[in-house]
């Protein structure tokens, strides 16, 4: 792929995930039935675009209130630039890991540059305990075991993208990577989503797959009984027995794996990767189709539209061929808590990511990961 194409796949992946986390911000931790009256109430369901106060019906507003900490920087109204979130803080020290350590870095490496440039004040779930572990003086892997309830949640998912972005086409080397990454906070289904994301993400950014090459390529990288498999394969087999091309049918789809796995912890990886193969399938990679989908599933709203938005920013191919509604509100600029980091573009973001790539050693035929996890259900 030549490098300005490459590049400007990049941005595009990098600006999709800031939308799609943008649009799920205001909606984090609210009940279905909640996500689906707010849109209503202001003409906005199916969901089809950003969030609003603007015509809300004060009764709905009152019953289901919006994120109080999102909402000031996530409505239609108010944005103004991409807000700090962890969905975006962690591509960027994944950046910094590679940009220090190479590609080769280790778990080590990582633990020790979240303790240099990671505030612990911005840490959650399984990532704030493994630091308090590292703070410890745990090692890992023993940081994402010791008193650590959370090691199965979405955490490590949401870290993934930047090791799919730099191994565009090499499905299996970019899940070796986010294992190397996700082993320091998540064990099992928590490590296994982490490299699932890994390989969609990097079959996309190799150009010349459509989505549903993509899921499979995450499939084949996580052991097949495990509990990850079977939910992201009931998502994909969920939306396809709806229709597709319109959003109607995808509430369905959002019920049925709702009874599936609501029983769930609304962070838990199994649920969020199953909502987030449907919605992907269901949308066949359009980008619109694809956040707003994601989005209107619930559950971790801000963290699965922003994977959604990556992969399928990287099926649009670039900047350009994302609809201005979307990208014109980022305004190219990025807050962020990690250092050197705060008020970046995603052009010079992408060329950063970009100056990291690498190509698989032979086309079609990718190098086995380094490390094997073992199949558990």
């Amino acid at each position: 792929m030549p490098a300005e194409a490459l590049r400007a796949r990049l941005e595009a992946g990098w600006l999709g995930r800031a939308a799609g986390c943008l649009l799920g911000k205001p909606v984090e931790k609210l009940p279905l039935d909640g996500i689906r009256a707010l849109a209503a109430s202001t003409g906005n369901w199916p969901l089809s675009s950003w969030f609003t106060e603007v015509g809300l019906d004060p009764a709905v507003a009152a019953r289901y209130p919006w994120n109080r900490r999102s909402r000031p920087t996530s409505l239609a109204e108010n944005i103004d630039g991409m807000p700090e979130d962890d969905d975006l803080n962690y591509p960027l020290l994944g950046l910094l890991t590679l940009e220090r350590h190479g590609h080769s870095f280790t778990t080590d490496d990582v633990a020790r540059l979240w303790l240099d440039e990671l505030p612990a004040g911005r840490t959650f779930t399984a990532e704030r305990v493994a630091y308090r572990n590292l703070l410890d003086g745990v090692e890992p892997p023993g940081t994402a075991v010791r008193r650590n309830p959370f090691r199965e949640w979405i955490g490590a998912l949401i870290r993934a993208d930047v090791f799919g972005w730099t191994r565009p086409g090499d499905p299996a080397a970019a899940a070796d990577e986010a294992w190397r990454d996700a082993v320091l906070t998540h064990t099992a289904n928590g490590v296994y989503g982490a490299m699932f994301a890994a390989a969609v993400v990097a079959r996309a950014a190799g150009g010349g797959a459509d989505v549903h090459a993509c899921l499979a390529a995450g499939l084949a990288v996580v052991p097949a009984r495990s509990r990850l498999a079977s939910a992201v394969r009931h998502g994909i087999d969920a939306a396809r027995a709806e229709p597709t091309g319109t959003a109607e049918g995808f509430a369905s789809v959002v019920d049925v794996l709702h009874a599936a796995y609501g029983h769930h912890h609304w962070v838990h990886v199994v649920p969020n990767a199953a909502l987030l193969a449907a919605a992907l399938t269901h949308a066949d990679g359009d980008f619109t189709g694809s956040v707003c989908r994601v989005v209107s599933g619930g559950w971790d709203t801000d963290s699965n539209g922003a994977t959604a938005g990556s992969v399928a920013g990287l099926l649009a191919g670039s900047p350009g061929a994302l609809p201005g509604e979307w990208t014109r509100p980022l305004d190219n600029r990025l807050a962020t808590s990690v250092a050197g980091f705060d008020g970046a573009g995603f052009d010079a973001l992408a060329r950063r990511t970009a100056a990291l790539a690498v190509l698989p050693a032979r086309h079609g035929t990718p190098e086995p990961a380094a490390h094997t996890p073992r199949d558990t259900p």
